[in-house]
C-alpha cells in the first residue's frame, strides 16, 4: 500500500503590508468638530428676574471614520483679568460633565443653559471637549480644538 504524497504548505504574506499608523497629535486633536450656537443678543428684564438663562446648542461632529470617545467639561473659566474684563462671568446650569460616544461621522447635539447675572457682553466658547479613538488604549483624552470665541451681548429691557 503506497502512503499519499506529502506536499509542504508555504504561507505567503506580501511585503507591504500596511503597518496600522498611530494617529498624530494634530490628528488626535481634530477628531472632533465643535460648535456653539446661542443667539448673537439676548434681552432680559434684570429687574423682573434676577437671573437671566439663555438656550445654547453644542454641536459635536464626529470627522473620523472611527468610533470616538468624548469627555465635555463645562467647569473651564477663563482666568486671565483680560478675559474677566472683557467678557463677565457667567455659569452653565445643571450638568458639567458628559461622556458620550459618536460613532462614524455622527453629530451630536448637546443642550446648554447658560446663567447670567448681568448685562455685557461674554464668550460662551468655555467648553472644553476631549476625545479618544475607542479602540486606544491611552490614560487621557486629546483635547479638541477650540474654535473662535463665542459672544453674545446680554441687555436689559
Amino acid at each position: 500500500q503506497e502512503l499519499p504524497e506529502m506536499v509542504l504548505l508555504k504561507f505567503f504574506r506580501p511585503e507591504n503590508t500596511p503597518v496600522p499608523a498611530r494617529p498624530t497629535p494634530e490628528q488626535l486633536s481634530n477628531l472632533i468638530k465643535t460648535s456653539l450656537h446661542y443667539p448673537e443678543s439676548f434681552n432680559h428684564s434684570f429687574n423682573q428676574k434676577s437671573l437671566c438663562l439663555v438656550p445654547v446648542t453644542l454641536l459635536l461632529s464626529n470627522c473620523s471614520q472611527a468610533v470616538v470617545d468624548v469627555m465635555i467639561d463645562l467647569r473651564h473659566k477663563p482666568t486671565s483679568p483680560e478675559a474677566l474684563e472683557i467678557h463677565g462671568s457667567f455659569t452653565w446650569l445643571g450638568q458639567t460633565q458628559y461622556k458620550l460616544q459618536l460613532k462614524s461621522q455622527e453629530v451630536y447635539s448637546l443642550q446648554l443653559k447658560a446663567c447670567f447675572v448681568h448685562t455685557g457682553v461674554y464668550n460662551l466658547g468655555t467648553p472644553r471637549v476631549f476625545a479618544k479613538l475607542v479602540d486606544q488604549v491611552t490614560l487621557f483624552e486629546t483635547s479638541q480644538q477650540n474654535s473662535m470665541p463665542a459672544l453674545i451681548i446680554i441687555n436689559n429691557v
